[in-house]
């Protein structure tokens, strides 16, 4: 960029800042929802509430399955196939 559009845009600065922190945050918390330490924590939680009569077997396998595929996304395939073998199917 030019002086001149620097200049021009410096109004703007605090605004582009705030934008990036944003992005950053929003990256962080994405990060951290799908660690998979995180997602088998939360295969756990599902395990416990299907054991415990919370939950029916129909909500447990679906949210179950969204949680593998996130598990499958960061992983890859190996370390799912391990853990596709301990559900309550």
């Amino acid at each position: 960029m030019g002086l001149l559009t620097e200049l021009a845009l410096l109004p703007l600065a605090p605004v582009r800042g705030v934008v990036w922190i944003a992005n950053r945050m929003t990256d962080a918390a994405e990060d951290e929802l799908h660690d998979p330490a995180a997602v088998r924590a939360r295969l756990v939680v599902l395990n416990q509430a299907l054991e415990n009569g919370e939950i029916g077997m129909e909500e447990f396998e679906r949210e179950e399955e969204r949680l593998l595929d996130l598990l499958e996304r960061r992983s890859g395939p190996a370390v799912v196939g391990a853990e596709r073998g301990t559900g309550h199917h």
